[in-house]
């Protein structure tokens, strides 16, 4: 299956590759199927992709790679969408922003996929996450043309 992305041209994924977000992402909500995409140039990042429209794609990254203790405190009933077996098939992912000329992580906000069931859903946390921490300078170079 071919897509086209804005980022990356055109790229050739496998149908298994699509995650279904049920109620799309915030800001987002009308684009249900993504795919996540490899940053060649920066392992830390990856991008998920809109296959509806090569426009929209977000980079995420781990929190853990600058919170190793981050926890995601949400109710029951936002995961169940999310069809988990068990709470260590959550891969958690957070929104990468350019902020006032800083790179930051919204913690507040993450994105939980279950990669074996390929489901994905974006959650607020019940706690007092920032919206916008603040990366250290050099913690993640993002490529110009993204």
């Amino acid at each position: 299956m071919m897509i086209d992305s804005s980022r990356f041209g055109q790229v050739v994924i496998e149908p298994e590759d699509v995650l279904l977000f049920s109620r799309g992402l915030f800001a987002f909500e009308n684009h249900r199927h993504w795919v996540l995409l490899a940053d060649g140039d920066e392992r830390s990042v990856a991008w998920l992709q809109s296959i509806q429209d090569p426009e929209v794609a977000l980079p995420l990254v781990s929190p853990r790679l600058f919170i190793p203790d981050y926890r995601v405190s949400v109710s029951r009933n936002q995961l169940t969408p999310l069809e988990l077996a068990a709470l260590d098939q959550a891969f958690v992912l957070n929104v990468l922003n350019r902020s006032q000329g800083h790179l930051t992580i919204n913690l507040k906000a993450p994105v939980i996929i279950n990669l074996d069931r390929r489901i994905g859903r974006q959650v607020v946390t019940n706690d007092e996450q920032p919206l916008q921490m603040v990366l250290p300078t050099a913690a993640v170079p993002l490529r110009k043309s993204a």
